[in-house]
């Protein structure tokens, strides 16, 4: 016997929606939510500024701008936000529109004069502009925290167009802001910022006096390097300061005038003017003061100064270290580097830099200069260690230099008691040799070129009246000549912290 069976009193239970159908739920609440509301003054901007957005042509407006600021910070800014995008670009178009093929939302809640002009064609789910803005604007405060700031709400702008748009739902800007962040960060952990190196220079010394307000620094301005705005903020900033304005060859008789009254040295030039301070500074045991205010100031960078603050922070605080000082002496000529001593093509660059310039301008000369160098027939006859051998270049930096590029690059450490003591070989295609021996690391070995480190190096057999180049500047070279160290013979100013 059967009982009957109504369905419509059996009780019915409901599946759970999924997580995913949930959020879908909730982010189509969100997207209508802000559809309908209005968003004061957007009218007019947002649309505009998402357009301007497409394809990274804001961003890549916004690091050419930094990039010419002259300032470094800025620039490596700039740098490293444009390679956060390029990462965060790649992983949207090859993984993230094709992970997830989220349709476009629907317009119909978005007034006509929101809508872009050109609706997006792709899938919705990552947004590429948040992504970009995100990474970009990332990649810079990681840099440089005040530039930074200056960016965010640029690109925070960015992101919220593409919802005021209607052409992403909020959960997409969201996942691409997400995916920004995490490529800038990837590329901060391949490249690391400025302050996650070591600190550049040792040891700390405590015997430098700290001068509030500038007082008992006198500083000595080349005028014919650097920009005046610059001087300015320094005068500014360290008010009880005597600033001493020079040009040329009366530099290193103002600088003699000046270390008599001086508690410590300041220079405001290039490397060639830090050089004349330091050897000043070295022989009335004076502490330095280095302002970057050439084209290069590779002595000033690696010390960790490149703005006013910079220096403001380590005269007023008191904070130097010793750092080594190379030499070179030979029949005709000796003196001291800070960064590097070389023979061979690059004298000849500078030299012939310098019969140019004045007739054609600086960077044409340079062309003109290294076209005459490299085609010449004879390499440099040296005799390095008792053995003969054909140079292109002998190159000695004052430390060890890490690679960067087509440079020598940066220094981390000031004061490892080392010649960075690099040659180019002689024979045919100088110009293939010494491009191998640019991207070469600090101690490679090839047919081409060879770098090693030592304490002192030893060359003869040198032709008379070689050019000889230290620290941008150029003097001849006798037959014999010898390099070596002065191990943490100068105290020079730097800050405790990098900002």
């Amino acid at each position: 016997m059967c009982a009957d069976f109504d369905l419509t009193d059996a009780p019915t239970t409901v599946a759970p929606a999924s997580l995913r159908g949930r959020l879908a739920a909730l982010d189509s609440r969100v997207f209508d939510y802000a559809a309908s509301a209005r968003w004061p003054g957007a009218e007019r901007v947002l649309p505009k500024l998402s357009r301007a957005a497409n394809h990274g042509v804001l961003w890549f407006a916004v690091g050419g701008a930094l990039a010419l600021s002259g300032s470094p910070r800025a620039r490596r800014a700039a740098v490293r936000g444009v390679a956060s995008l390029a990462v965060a670009s790649a992983t949207i178009n090859t993984l993230g529109k094709r992970s997830v093929r989220r349709p476009r939302p629907a317009l119909d809640a978005v007034p006509i004069v929101r809508r872009l002009k050109r609706q997006p064609f792709t899938t919705s789910f990552p947004s590429g502009h948040a992504a970009s803005a995100a990474a970009f604007a990332t990649g810079v405060a990681l840099e440089s925290r005040g530039w930074g700031a200056a960016v965010a709400p640029v690109a925070f702008s960015v992101a919220a167009s593409r919802v005021y748009t209607g052409a992403h739902f909020p959960g997409d800007v969201l996942a691409g802001a997400a995916l920004g962040v995490g490529a800038a960060f990837a590329v901060r952990g391949l490249v690391p910022t400025r302050d996650q190196l070591p600190s550049p220079g040792r040891p700390l010394v405590d015997d430098v006096p700290a001068l509030p307000g500038g007082e008992g620094l006198v500083m000595v301005v080349n005028t014919g390097a650097g920009t005046p705005e610059k001087v300015r903020s320094l005068r500014d900033a360290l008010p009880l300061a005597e600033f001493v304005e020079c040009e040329g060859e009366e530099i290193p008789e103002a600088l003699e005038k000046a270390a008599p009254r001086a508690r410590a040295l300041g220079i405001s030039g290039g490397d060639g003017s830090v050089n004349t301070a330091a050897q000043v500074a070295l022989r009335h045991g004076l502490p330095l003061a280095v302002f970057p205010g050439g084209t290069l100031n590779h002595f000033a960078y690696d010390l960790g100064i490149e703005d006013t603050g910079d220096l403001v922070r380590a005269v007023e605080g008191g904070d130097a270290v010793a750092v080594d000082v190379g030499r070179f002496r030979s029949d005709d000529a000796s003196g001291i580097f800070l960064n590097t001593f070389s023979l061979g093509v690059y004298p000849e660059l500078v030299r012939e830099r310098e019969r140019w310039s004045a007739r054609i301008g600086g960077r044409l000369a340079d062309v003109v200069a290294a076209l005459h160098v490299l085609r010449r027939d004879h390499p440099l006859e040296v005799e390095l260690h008792g053995e003969k051998r054909p140079l292109w270049l002998l190159f000695a930096g004052n430390c060890t230099y890490r690679r960067m590029g087509l440079t020598a690059g940066r220094r981390a450490d000031l004061a490892d008691g080392l010649l960075d003591v690099r040659t180019v070989n002689g024979g045919r295609l100088p110009g293939v040799r010494l491009m191998a021996a640019a991207l070469s690391g600090p101690l490679s070995r090839s047919p081409f070129h060879a770098a090693t480190r030592l304490t002192r190096l030893r060359v003869s057999g040198v032709t008379p009246g070689t050019p000889l180049a230290y620290d941008g500047e150029v003097t001849e070279c006798g037959r014999e000549l010898t390099v070596d160290k002065q191990h943490e013979a100068l105290r020079v100013y730097r800050p405790l912290t990098i900002l």
